[in-house]
């Protein structure tokens, strides 16, 4: 079996547990290079995880001959500017969640991968986990009927660094126009398309109601699948608790659980409740990254790809529109 050789642009928070160690335990994948522009933390990440190359400059790391793959985790401001480079010189790509922060870039970044004929994936992983490949079986088999109607609230109260008003790209109106609703909403919304399908409409308000910072901290949306399914969701960063629910609802039952809380999800059908717990793995892209694999040997097609992820984009440019 090929093996392929990993690199990473930016090797943040995100690849320290979550996503780089997900590549050195997928068989097949070797990473061999990481880059920050601070080259220090660059070789502080590299010894630390046993990773034998590191760059404080991304194009020699895209221009490494070793290197047969790239994973951009930079903010989302500069994905599309990474994702040009990687795919003009010809080799698969993974990009961070959003994809980035328009559509109109998501579009230029398909466009140029697929002139390249390369592999395109978007780290919305939670469409390779378990417990949602779980919720997609109960709705596949129709154990709540006929789906009427999605709902998800999520809020969470104001942060240190937020109160504080220091920097934060994740707040910066310039690199995340709605702040932690790109961040964060963006994993729903991607999921919901998973599990029910492309949406045909959207709409939405959008405030800041706080004024901590230069992005929306506020928003409501309501939307439209394919298939009639109807969807709403409120997202407010300013609460004093906590909450994060979704509720589908069917015509002989509902299903419950949480985009991002370790929760059990929940079935009730036809006046019966099952709760399951299912358990999301040390490294949460772990799925994620081994069906990258399974789809590079032809094994399967991954559920989420540059394709799948512009739609997420489109849908939040919609809601965000007016």
């Amino acid at each position: 079996m090929k093996t392929y050789n990993w690199g990473i642009i930016g090797c943040g928070n995100v690849t320290e547990l979550k996503s780089g160690p997900a590549y050195q335990k997928t068989e097949g994948f070797e990473l061999t290079a990481v880059m920050r522009r601070d080259i220090t933390k660059a070789e502080d990440h590299a010894k630390r995880h046993h990773v034998s190359k590191f760059y404080g400059n991304a194009d020699e790391l895209i221009n490494d001959s070793e290197i047969d793959a790239i994973y951009i985790a930079t903010p989302p401001d500069s994905h599309e500017y990474y994702a040009l480079k990687v795919a003009e010189a010809g080799k698969i790509c993974c990009i961070e969640k959003p994809m980035a922060p328009t559509y109109k870039a998501c579009i230029a970044i398909n466009k140029a991968f697929k002139n390249k004929k390369l592999p395109l994936f978007v780290a919305y992983y939670r469409r390779s986990l378990p417990r949602f490949t779980q919720v997609k079986s109960w709705i596949d088999t129709h154990k709540i009927g006929k789906i009427r109607h999605i709902d998800w609230h999520l809020s969470k109260p104001a942060n240190n660094i937020d109160l504080s008003k220091n920097y934060n790209w994740r707040t910066d109106a310039k690199i995340a126009p709605a702040g932690y609703f790109d961040d964060l909403a963006s994993h729903g919304l991607d999921l919901f398309t998973f599990l029910l399908g492309d949406i045909s409409q959207a709409n939405g308000i959008a405030t800041n109601q706080q004024g901590l910072y230069s992005a929306m901290d506020a928003v409501t949306g309501n939307w439209i699948h394919n298939s009639g399914i109807t969807g709403s969701g409120s997202w407010n960063f300013g609460t004093e608790n906590r909450e994060d629910l979704v509720k589908i609802y069917g015509s002989n039952g509902k299903i419950e659980f949480s985009v991002f809380a370790d929760q059990p999800i929940v079935l009730e059908s036809n006046g019966n409740t099952q709760s399951m717990m299912i358990e999301n793995p040390e490294n949460i892209q772990l799925y994620h990254v081994e069906n990258i694999k399974k789809q590079l040997l032809n094994q399967a097609i991954h559920p989420s790809t540059g394709e799948t992820a512009a739609h997420t984009a489109w849908v939040m440019d919609q809601i965000l529109k007016a």
